[in-house]
């Protein structure tokens, strides 16, 4: 299964191409706007959340509520198109004023010099994290595949500008203790410092980042390979959380943290039950062993720098006379940790959904589920 997805941000739409899923699977549209909706949601965030009510337009591959085995197109309307049609048109006269005044931290500046423009607003219109809307929609198709054999994906924020929980998750529970949060945390008494902080730093013009995590639970062992650098678990998860604007830096299990434990408390021990089969007591290792899941719950942790748009912008330089500028301001977020726990969900449950159609029958979804269940069956028994 690959995808792909186009359009800018201030463009008539998104639009997300998947191809690759099996024919025969049941699509929930209203899963997919829930998840769109939940990409919106966070305290923090700005102005365009305002304007937009992100819901998806299936133009092609599904019929009835099935996928037919050909490519899925995915679209979501951008309502402030009507706002921009003059200066976004596709054909015409160039019309508003030029984006001058490069950001630091964005792509910005690079992106103009690579691509030989003169106008930012051709770079940063696609560097815009609105793209990472279409990902969710093509993340919430592949999770109801993954739910079809029973995996589930759950997400939640463990820190804010500094401000971090500090307990021991039970990743089935997630889902339930942070409904009622507005920035995805379990824990209600860290929730209101982060608020603060967040708060703190709109009062000062300025912007935070912090880290998300996500778990794919009921993972069964042996998705992904330790044969090629390419098929391993972790470098395919590795890099489609990377993708995502602004993240710098990924983690599984333990992560960095294995770099102050001796080896006799890094690795987790094998246990074996007639009813469990092998299991673990621990899981430092976030659920992969050696490229491929292990049957413990995946677990992946990604670092948000802060907004590189600010509203106490930072020097910079105007691309055209060369002269010392401060930075441009475009309608942004005080803090988007909460959306790109979402967008680390899609991107969880599409590496995921690659690996195992890569590996199974993947024509219908018949086939698919009935040759997990049979290497279920046979790595069971074992």
């Amino acid at each position: 299964m690959r995808f792909f997805t186009a359009g800018e941000s201030h463009g008539p739409c998104l639009t997300a191409i998947i191809e690759g899923l099996p024919a025969g699977l049941k699509i929930d549209l209203e899963y997919v706007n829930q998840d769109l909706a939940r990409r919106q949601q966070g305290y923090g965030r700005g102005g365009r959340m305002k304007i937009e009510r992100d819901t998806a337009e299936v133009l092609s591959g599904i019929r009835f509520g099935e996928t037919l085995g050909s490519p899925v197109t995915l679209a979501i309307k951008n309502k402030d198109w009507e706002n921009w049609g003059t200066k976004m048109a596709a054909f015409g006269e160039p019309a508003g004023e030029k984006v001058l005044e490069a950001r630091p931290g964005h792509a910005d500046l690079t992106g103009t010099l690579k691509y030989q423009r003169n106008d930012i607003r051709d770079i940063l219109e696609r560097a815009s994290a609105r793209e990472t809307a279409a990902r969710v929609a093509v993340g919430a198709v592949a999770k109801q595949l993954l739910e079809k054999i029973g995996i589930q994906i759950v997400s939640h924020v463990t820190a804010i500008g500094g401000v971090a929980i500090n307990e021991v998750i039970d990743y089935r529970t997630i889902q339930e203790k942070k409904n009622n949060s507005d920035l995805s945390c379990i824990n209600p008494e860290v929730e209101v410092k982060m608020k603060e902080a967040i708060q703190q730093a709109k009062q000062q013009g300025d912007t935070l980042g912090g880290i998300f995590e996500v778990a794919a639970l009921h993972v069964f062992p042996g998705l992904g390979s330790h044969v090629q650098w390419d098929r391993r678990l972790d470098t395919r998860l590795a890099a489609l959380m990377m993708s995502i604007p602004a993240i710098k830096g990924v983690e599984f299990g333990a992560g960095f943290a294995y770099a102050t434990l001796p080896g006799s408390q890094a690795h987790d021990e094998i246990f074996y039950d007639k009813q469990r089969g092998y299991y673990r007591r621990t899981n430092r290792a976030g659920g992969i062993e050696g490229g491929m899941s292990n049957g413990e719950t995946v677990i992946a942790r990604a670092v948000m720098k802060p907004i590189p748009t600010l509203m106490k912008p930072l020097a910079s330089v105007d691309i055209v006379s060369k002269q010392p500028v401060k930075a441009s301001t475009e309608r942004s977020d005080v803090c988007a940790v909460t959306a790109a726990a979402v967008v680390g969900e899609a991107m969880m449950a599409i590496g995921l959904t690659q690996i195992l159609l890569e590996q199974f029958s993947r024509d219908s979804i018949v086939d698919l589920t009935d040759a997990v269940q049979q290497y279920r069956r046979r790595i069971a028994a074992k």
